[in-house]
């Protein structure tokens, strides 16, 4: 039997054996009429979007158009429990389920997932799953990431439907619907929250049992305590169990915060030491499967490149992965920064461009200059933002959330970024990656392209960490793996040339500023997408444009 697609279990910290992938080939069809059809165009293979060769389809979904998917599935050979749990991780950008004729539910945003309990609506042996998409891309409010209709440049090839892993599991009634986990190093302790209909769970934790009450904070002691680092990953692992119910989990003991430094400049911490976190910037895009890998094997390839260039963090940039790409970051120590993923209405050049070039920052309560006139998106964003800290909340890597990136869709940071605390004051903040700076969270955020970057003597900033959030972008195109040059950023005619630039820029804008407060860097970036070639390996993956050793002994000199 041929492998499906990503059909390995994607929740590593929420396991548990009751799995069955959907993933594979269904059926599909695109039409303008919004009626469940009674046939199909062909097939496509989820989870893979129609818009990429993966699928098998290679068309773009319009914003007129309805993209429907069908399935049938037996359960003959899969236990049934109380409840039947049908999950999705990501479908573009609406969607509406139907089981065996019977409306299940609707969701709507494109970047996060969702499930519904179809147990009553099945059978044993065959059943029917449709689902009914619409996506408006760029021509609503939607979140909708790096997405666009007419793309080009930084803007990529749109995508629709389902992209990200579909499954099924069979749970009882007091199954366990999630773990919260809570490290606090300063007090030596682990706070677990267990959310669950059971009254009471069982820990398998530091070696021993013990029974915890669900649905409240616990405060376990952890002794002898292993923090967790890029230079050593360490992973607690834990099992979990009700009366009918068992599923394995980890979390890691670290914190990140803002330190002083031996000169009394501000400083992103780790355990409370100062840290110069030096990263790239990574969409998670990839030529066949764009937002989605062919195997999680992409996903460690990529982690481990940038491990193995001397980089100890990512920053995922307006995207949101499977959980599995979150896990083989946590057990290989690279930190990461997760963008939220940016939505509003047709972005006006003027207010993304020209703070690039003039400095000038407007204040994002005026609406209609960032794009955000219309209420229902903003209150859909800022909803969204919150489920994003939500969803990824016991990621033990992630150590920053960038909630604005370039003005693109920015509104409220300052309310926004409140709210965001009272969920998660456990990590650091950039509410406005590149400029529109509003003067709040933990960082004094910069782009930079096309200029060296000069600090003052010492930053003056009182409570706040300078970053480099972008810079660099230099192009090297390689013959034959290429799609479509984008000179926007400097190029370079070969390797040499551009390492020269490199090395160069990393002496001049980077480690010539760390002692006048730089705290952080941010390269553009991991890879090729589409038109852009300024990454350190192109778009299909297949070639490493440059030397690694030579990469790494030049990022190896970035340090405090």
């Amino acid at each position: 039997m041929e492998k499906l697609p990503l059909s390995e279990y994607p929740r590593p910290q929420l396991y548990r054996d009751s799995y069955k992938s959907l993933n594979g080939y269904w059926d599909y069809k695109i039409s303008k009429n919004s009626e469940l059809p009674t046939s199909y165009d062909g097939k496509i293979l989820v989870p893979f979007s129609p818009e990429t060769k993966l699928s098998g389809v290679n068309k773009v979904l319009q914003p007129d158009e309805y993209l429907f998917y069908h399935l049938s599935f037996s359960l003959s050979d899969f236990p049934l429990m109380d409840k039947l749990l049908l999950h999705f991780l990501a479908v573009d950008q609406i969607a509406e389920v139907f089981v065996n004729g019977k409306f299940i539910g609707k969701h709507v945003g494109g970047f996060l997932p969702f499930e519904f309990d179809i147990r009553e609506f099945v059978n044993t042996d065959k059943n029917d799953l449709v689902v009914r998409v619409k996506d408006y891309t760029d021509t609503s409010y939607f979140s909708r990431g790096k997405q666009k209709l007419k793309h080009g440049g930084i803007w990529y090839t749109p995508q629709s439907g389902i992209y990200f892993p579909v499954f099924l599991e069979s749970v009882s009634f007091d199954y366990i619907k999630n773990i919260k986990f809570t490290p606090d190093i300063d007090k030596e302790e682990i706070i677990i929250n267990i959310e669950s209909d059971a009254k009471e769970a069982e820990l398998h934790i530091f070696n021993m049992d013990r029974p915890i009450e669900t649905n409240k904070d616990v405060h376990l002691k952890v002794k002898d305590m292993h923090l967790w680092s890029p230079s050593d990953p360490y992973l607690y692992f834990i099992r979990v169990k009700t009366d009918n119910d068992e599923v394995t989990s980890y979390f890691a003991m670290r914190k990140f915060s803002l330190v002083k430094d031996e000169r009394g400049i501000n400083r992103l911490g780790l355990n409370n030491k100062p840290l110069f976190m030096k990263g790239v910037l990574d969409q998670g895009y990839y030529k066949e499967g764009l937002l989605t890998p062919s195997s999680y094997d992409d996903y460690i390839k990529d982690i481990e490149l940038v491990k193995s260039l001397g980089f100890n963090m990512i920053r995922k940039h307006i995207k949101i992965e499977i959980p599995r790409w979150y896990f083989e970051c946590d057990k290989r120590g690279i930190i990461v920064w997760q963008d939220f993923v940016n939505g509003g209405e047709d972005y006006k050049l003027t207010t993304i461009t020209l703070p690039l070039i003039t400095g000038k920052h407007h204040s994002d309560h005026d609406y209609k200059k960032f794009s955000r006139e219309i209420k229902e998106g903003r209150e859909f964003a800022f909803n969204e933002a919150l489920e994003t800290i939500k969803y990824l909340y016991n990621v033990p890597s992630i150590g920053l959330w960038t909630i604005f990136n370039e003005g693109w869709g920015q509104f409220d940071s300052e309310i926004l970024y409140n709210e965001c605390l009272k969920l998660d004051k456990t990590r650091l903040y950039d509410h406005a990656s590149g400029w529109h700076d509003q003067k709040i969270s933990d960082t004094k955020s910069y782009h930079v392209y096309f200029k060296h970057f000069k600090l003052p003597k010492i930053s003056k900033e009182k409570n706040r960490a300078i970053i480099l959030s972008e810079f660099g972008g230099f192009v090297y195109a390689v013959k034959d793996h290429t799609l479509k040059g984008n000179h926007v950023y400097k190029s370079f005619k070969n390797e040499k040339a551009w390492l020269k630039k490199y090395e160069g820029t990393i002496e001049k804008d980077v480690i010539s500023n760390i002692p006048k407060g730089l705290s952080a860097t941010v390269y553009t970036q991991l890879s090729d997408v589409e038109e852009e070639v300024n990454g350190f390996i192109t778009f299909d993956r297949e070639v490493i444009k440059f030397d690694i050793e030579k990469l790494k002994e030049i990022n190896d000199r970035i340090k405090l």
